[in-house]
């Protein structure tokens, strides 16, 4: 391939995760050539780089699925409610053999540029390997979580250890046996893998900022009268996930009742039904809950008084207690024994807060006040989320718009699924759509679903180009920050609002309104003629 002679298609999606499985299969079957492109030499998203010890799904994983295909959830058995990396990464390459969408996809393939052309209507997509492509459409299924944050200490490069970071884990796995440890960060990552490399390792030291609250997973295994038993219920049991707020309703239907409506005792006995079920199901208890500090302020301290009680010493246990950030306000974690892991003997905590890190060195790292000598050094600090996969594309729009420089200050879209100069790019699972707080799974599928039938209907209409207007941006733009400043979320500096990056604009980045109310405003806006977007012709 040349430039002047690129490959050609209907539809480019950028990304082989759940959305880019998913959005293939559904537009061959409507008709459309299309080409996905990804980065990985697997396929799997999030699940084919993040498959460090412990890597698990937090949603139940007869309900972290794909619902498009009726024969599919019947053919395919779960092992456990909360299936590991590794069965979620079997399961997509599965999905991709069962309907045939290998031959469509190109692998070690990592997107370099995205440009629009005005005078043709395509975009123009470049790869790194300088590989170039035509499509009309583009779909950005790049992830929520698939941007490592970038990792800057003085003096990293002369470690003369082994060094690891959890979102890009080795293949064949990480040999801990003998060896000092240091894992730098408390996320969900580190929560998932820290009991396992403490059970692996000579020693253990956790270097923690900011802690966490964690709720016990409680998983187990499925056994296959269970699995049937699911089975008779699964169109019941989509058809409550798609019109509830989470995308979640196996264990416990969401709580009708707000907090300030119910007793002490009845709140205790609510917070400790949810704690025993296990995974995300806080998020959807009392209706309150995120938006009335009193209902927050009941159900933190609930949380670190069943954190405390699993720790033996208490001066360990208080730095492990979060007490800066309101419940739910970062993301819930879910664990199996991670915090009984620091009553191991050979496991130790260090909070950077009071003695902060201040380089590498080339046994270990070094504190303020103390050097620390290690032979591997596991990097579990997050990701550049929601936006940072986007960012590190050059993607232009409409006169050169670079997407970078219209969202410097912030994501800009209308309903996270489109941005204004940029026509016939969609984004799946964005920024200022419930994204992250919503099951993944689905929210891909409907995004999905919501994007080809708008190329459909641009097919059906003899239609050239769709992007949203300004207005509707700005208003959409509006409404988010509205929703986002009336919730306890602005109280944490979370991933969820960039805070977690140093220089990135702290700005709140889902949807907080909920997936119920999301989903109607977006069927609202279809059903009055594809209301605030904006169509021509070449």
């Amino acid at each position: 391939m040349t430039p002047t002679n690129p490959e050609t298609y209907d539809v480019i999606i950028v990304g082989a995760g759940f959305a880019g499985l998913y959005g293939l299969h559904r537009l061959r079957g409507m008709g459309y050539s299309c080409r996905v492109l990804e980065a990985g030499d697997g396929i799997g998203g999030t699940w084919f780089w993040n498959r460090y010890p412990g890597a698990a799904c937090d949603i139940e994983s007869v309900e972290y699925s794909y619902s498009f295909s009726e024969e599919l959830q019947d053919e395919w058995n779960w092992s456990c409610r909360f299936a590991p990396q590794p069965e979620i990464l079997e399961y997509m390459n599965f999905v991709a053999d069962k309907f045939d969408l290998r031959r469509d996809i190109q692998l070690e393939t990592r997107v370099k540029s995205a440009h629009f052309d005005s005078a043709s209507g395509r975009w123009a997509v470049k790869t790194e390997s300088d590989e170039e492509f035509s499509a009309k459409y583009v779909i950005m299924a790049t992830g929520c979580l698939s941007a490592p944050k970038d990792v800057e200490y003085p003096g990293l490069a002369e470690f003369e250890g082994e060094v690891y970071f959890t979102g890009k884990w080795p293949k064949d796995g990480v040999d801990f046996a003998g060896k000092a440890v240091a894992v730098i960060g408390t996320g969900s990552s580190a929560i998932q893998s820290v009991p396992i490399i403490a059970q692996e390792a000579e020693s253990l030291t956790v270097f923690q900022r900011t802690p966490n609250f964690s709720v016990p997973a409680g998983n187990r295994s499925l056994d296959a009268g269970e699995l049937d038993a699911l089975r008779d219920k699964y169109r019941e049991l989509r058809k409550k996930e798609r019109n509830s707020n989470l995308g979640i309703d196996l264990i416990l239907d969401p709580e009708e009742r707000a907090f300030a409506d119910v007793s002490e005792d009845e709140a205790i006995a609510e917070f400790e039904r949810r704690w025993q079920a296990g995974g995300l199901y806080f998020y959807t208890s009392f209706t309150d809950l995120f938006v009335n500090g009193e209902a927050n302020d009941a159900l933190s301290e609930f949380a670190r008084d069943k954190i405390r009680a699993k720790i033996d010493d208490p001066e360990v246990a208080e730095l492990l207690v979060p007490k800066d950030h309101p419940f739910g306000a970062k993301r819930i974690c879910s664990d199996t024994n991670y915090y009984e892991t620091f009553n191991r003997e050979n496991v130790s905590l260090v909070d950077v807060r009071s003695d902060p890190i201040t380089a590498m060195t080339a046994t270990g790292i070094q504190t303020e006040r103390v050097h620390h000598a290690f032979d591997v050094i596991v990097f579990a600090t997050g990701f550049d989320a929601m936006t940072g996969a986007l960012a590190r594309i050059d993607i232009r729009g409409r006169n050169g718009l670079s997407l970078k420089d219209k969202w410097e200050a912030g994501p800009r879209s209308y309903l996270g699924i489109m941005t204004s100069g940029f026509p016939n790019m969609f984004i799946t699972t964005g920024p200022q759509s419930p994204s992250v707080l919503y099951n993944m799974v689905l929210g891909n599928e409907f995004h999905i679903e919501w994007i080809t039938d708008c190329i459909e209907h641009l097919r059906r209409e003899v239609l050239d180009t769709v992007e949203p207007s300004e207005t509707a941006e700005d208003s959409w733009v509006e409404t988010v920050n509205e929703i986002g400043a009336m919730t306890l979320f602005p109280k944490a500096n979370s991933w969820y609002l960039g805070a977690n990056v140093p220089g990135k604009p702290r700005v709140i980045m889902p949807y907080l309104g909920g997936f119920k109310a999301y989903k109607e405003t977006c069927k609202t806006v279809v059903s009055n003629g594809y209301d605030g977007f904006v169509f021509g012709e070449v």
